[in-house]
């Protein structure tokens, strides 16, 4: 993953959050170092309203963003509009050109192999649009 201190930073926001969404998205962020063992990931976009920011994880290009709302965790990726999706992970954002996202709620049950073939297709999608392999 990318350098100590901003694994720090993903760290210190799953703390902030204090309840259901915490445990998820770190979850999710464990899914996704696993389906790409070299993904850096960040913090981006803070801002007076989000101090915090956004996690964010790349190679080769963005792969995909994580946050936490009221009532869902989102995952959203990239490309996701370029992905296929045969188990039908993605829930929203199902109208834009470019990317979906994957919206869980408290309770739900995601198909963790599907997720990890998922961020493991958009990283392979990211390496061929560069050459780099």
């Amino acid at each position: 993953m990318g350098g100590e201190s901003l694994s720090e930073e993903v760290d210190a926001m799953l703390a902030g959050l204090g309840d259901w969404r915490g445990p998820v998205l770190a979850r999710l962020r464990e899914l996704i170092v696993e389906a790409d063992p070299d993904i850096v990931e960040e913090m981006k976009w803070k801002r007076p309203s989000n101090p915090a920011g956004v996690p964010l994880w790349s190679d080769t290009g963005m792969v995909c963003t994580g946050g936490a709302f009221k009532d869902y965790v989102k995952i959203t990726f990239a490309r996701g509009a370029s992905l296929e999706d045969p188990r039908g992970l993605f829930n929203a954002g199902l109208d834009g050109n470019q990317r979906r996202a994957i919206d869980v709620r408290e309770g739900d049950d995601l198909d963790e192999e599907a997720f990890v073939a998922l961020v493991r297709e958009a990283v392979a999608l990211n390496r061929g649009a560069t050459g780099r392999r």
